[in-house]
């Protein structure tokens, strides 16, 4: 099999970049192969998937609201469960995430968390070394072999009982506009998935490790079975057991919520659990809405997990996992340490004890955290209130979430500091993106895709729908956004934060963003062509 794989990578696949010789041997041409083969069995399919989202949001800006489906009707209403859940993954209650740079998987893999997402999504910026580096810094980790020194000769290296590693690839919108295969830009789920179990899945089936992957922005069932469809072939293609690869989905879109049972089915053999993916459902809300204007939100820091909306999304997910015999993961902590004002630190642990306390009482089997300070404070509160791995047990019967509860706004302002805030967080994110840097600490906060997703959403919505304003009465309008885009601009150009080299250019590209007359789908889609 080795020599005609060899030949259709040198006949299909075409690289467009300059690899490192580090690089050049996670793209072997067998392994380039198995990209080739995995996107021409199911690239066209993802098209479709991508094309019938387009129809959907169409319809929603016609006027249509989501709902639950008719058709699918008897996967809700009937009794099934998934599959045996892992050892490895059966105490799940505090999860660290972060890109898949050296240091910092080294430092989540040390941090005390059960699990590791390793994400190639939204807190990466895509570039071609930033994907392919951290593909090199994965094989070391499952290999065994990562460590890392600094500049300032600091070594790091992994210590004994790390996290369990999980990986999450891009979305099934993303491009890789750097690999195409028969002349077309393969998809960056395919390349980030294929590259890590290529390299990677029979070193970790063989040490009961998996591979675990997250699954992200899945919108319904067909796109959840377009996965499992892929990791079949690819298990057959590893000489792996049929369901050896596992995944946690997370619930990250309005769309998905209508469809958690669905989901579930679709990867039944190998699905573990569902996740509020909570900033990216907020964006999701926004975006699928978006020509609705009593469905408007107030600014982003009133939007909280206890909204009704919000608590009704993630009872769903814990009745719906739980009834099914998955795990219902939490949100994320996006607070970081604050430095040198130990009464700021203490305020912003206290959010995290609250929004975990929440968590843990409403039956979550476990939660995220961005930074590895945070590990131990989630870990206190899972500790007292679930002595047990999980709380698959707890039922949530009480529950009865109604299409209306799922689409209902929350009440709230817009305050001059709110709007203002979404500016510079947009303008910040998207400006370290361009420099190739995915987790941006902001006010003491890690930002990501995500949180920049959300203050983009808004700011179109609030300057488009018109009429719009401030607690005072004062409109919010094109010139006063343009103002303070380029306030923002001028203060951070010759700053020294993340990107501030990029500030122009992120500059340029939201003011046409918000400029234009239908809010893009995603920010990162018009970015990438700026990426190198």
């Amino acid at each position: 099999m080795a020599l005609p794989r060899e030949r259709l990578a040198t006949e299909a696949v075409q690289l467009h970049g300059q690899p490192s010789p580090a690089q050049q041997a996670i793209l072997s041409p067998q392994g380039l192969a198995f990209l080739a083969d995995l996107h021409r069995h199911f690239d066209a399919r993802r098209r479709e998937l991508l094309a019938a989202r387009r129809e959907r949001q169409a319809r929603c800006d016609a006027g249509e609201l989501p709902d639950f489906r008719t058709d699918t009707a008897a996967i809700r209403e009937s009794e099934w469960t998934v599959g045996p859940i892992p050892p490895a993954l059966r105490d799940r209650r505090v999860e660290i995430t972060g890109p898949v740079e050296r240091k910092m998987i080294i430092n989540a893999l040390n941090s005390g968390a059960k699990v590791f997402m390793a994400d190639f999504e939204d807190s990466s910026a895509p570039s071609f070394a930033n994907q392919l580096d951290g593909q090199i810094n994965l094989r070391d980790a499952v290999a065994g072999k990562l460590d890392y020194t600094s500049p300032e000769g600091k070594h790091y290296r992994v210590a004994d009982n790390p996290a369990v590693l999980v990986v999450r690839p891009r979305g099934w919108h993303l491009p890789e506009r750097h690999i195409t295969v028969d002349g077309e830009a393969m998809a960056g789920a395919l390349v980030d998935f294929g590259l890590y179990a290529f390299h990677n899945a029979r070193a970790l089936h063989r040490r009961d490790l998996g591979p675990y992957f997250y699954l992200p922005k899945l919108e319904c069932m067909e796109e959840a079975a377009l996965w499992d469809a892929v990791m079949a072939h690819a298990e057959a293609e590893l000489d792996l057991p049929p369901g050896s690869m596992k995944v946690t989905v997370l619930i990250e879109t309005l769309p998905a919520a209508f469809q958690m049972h669905e989901i579930l089915h679709a990867l039944q053999s190998r699905a573990v659990g569902l996740n509020c993916g909570r900033w990216d459902y907020i964006f999701s809300y926004l975006k699928t809405l978006r020509s609705h204007r009593d469905r408007l939100l107030p600014e982003r820091g009133q939007v909280l997990m206890t909204v009704p909306f919000l608590k009704a999304y993630s009872e769903l997910l814990i009745q719906t996992c739980h009834r099914r015999g998955a795990f219902a993961m939490g949100g994320m902590a996006a607070q970081i340490p604050i430095k040198g004002d130990a009464a700021a630190n203490e305020a912003a642990l206290a959010k995290v004890r609250a929004d975990k306390l929440r968590e843990v009482k409403a039956g979550h089997d476990g939660t995220w955290v961005a930074h590895p300070a945070l590990v131990p404070v989630a870990q206190a509160v899972f500790d007292e209130y679930m002595p047990e791995p999980n709380q698959r047990d707890v039922e949530r019967d009480d529950v009865r979430v109604t299409r209306e509860q799922l689409l209902a706004p929350c009440t709230g302002t817009i305050t001059r500091a709110g709007f203002d805030n979404n500016v510079e967080v947009c303008l910040r994110y998207t400006a370290a993106w361009l420099d190739g840097q995915g987790c941006v600490p902001i006010h003491h906060l890690m930002e990501d895709a995500a949180t920049a997703e959300i203050a983009r959403a808004q700011l179109w919505q609030w300057l488009h729908h018109g009429g719009v304003e401030f607690p005072d009465h004062a409109p919010i309008d094109f010139a006063l956004f343009d103002h303070a885009l380029a306030t923002h601009a001028h203060r951070l150009r010759d700053s020294d934060v993340p990107g501030a080299a990029r500030v122009d250019a992120a500059a340029r590209l939201l003011r046409e963003l918000i400029h234009a007359d239908t809010l893009a789908d995603f920010l990162t889609l018009p970015a990438y062509e700026q990426l190198a």
